[in-house]
């Protein structure tokens, strides 16, 4: 199965960033996790919307490539990041590759909170009528005072967090095959 993962944080050794590169290498035997880059997005933009720059084109192709999506969240002012809303803003037009495509949510924060406020928020887009995707539910990970929680290298140390995540990834794994299950016999019919 492939999951193209979307970080909304988009600095160098951001958490979410270290924690998306974590749950890559921890779950690869489950899924192949695609960390997209969404640095070099332009801002969206209605005139070019239909003949995009390479960079558009690009992330949209890896998206639309993928058997779902992995948001991982910071919170910036209480909601998502703004590079986040601008690649949600690509992925909602013309084409729209989000469509029906199933979404999972991680985030951090230094706070004790773990990005609770943004993941609310992103749950409500991921929602909208361009973006429609299913959302796995009921398996919250916030990952509070997310820089005493996990090590130089990237690695997750708290074994509570680990556990959580731990569940929640073979939760989405297996939501997936049940997804995939309904749609066949749908296909059937």
């Amino acid at each position: 199965m492939k999951v193209a993962a979307v970080v909304g944080s988009i600095r160098k050794e951001s958490y979410n960033l270290k924690l998306a590169r974590y749950i890559q290498n921890r779950y690869q035997h489950l899924f192949q996790l695609d960390v997209l880059n969404i640095r070099d997005l332009p801002f969206y933009d209605q005139d070019i919307e239909s003949a995009p720059p390479q960079p558009v084109i690009d992330f949209k192709a890896r998206v639309a490539a993928a058997d779902a999506v992995l948001w991982v969240t910071p919170e910036y002012n209480s909601t998502i990041p703004g590079a986040m809303a601008n690649a949600i803003d690509w992925l909602s037009r013309v084409d729209r590759v989000m469509i029906g495509k199933p979404s999972w949510i991680v985030g951090s924060s230094m706070g004790l909170l773990g990005s609770v406020k943004s993941q609310g928020h992103l749950r409500d887009i991921l929602f909208s009528s361009g973006i429609s995707s299913p959302l796995l539910p009921g398996n919250e990970v916030y990952i509070g005072l997310v820089h005493e929680k996990i090590n130089e290298k990237g690695e997750l140390t708290d074994k509570p967090t680990i556990k959580q995540l731990d569940l929640v990834a073979e939760n989405f794994v297996k939501w997936m095959k049940e997804l995939s299950q309904l749609k066949q016999l749908q296909s059937k019919t």
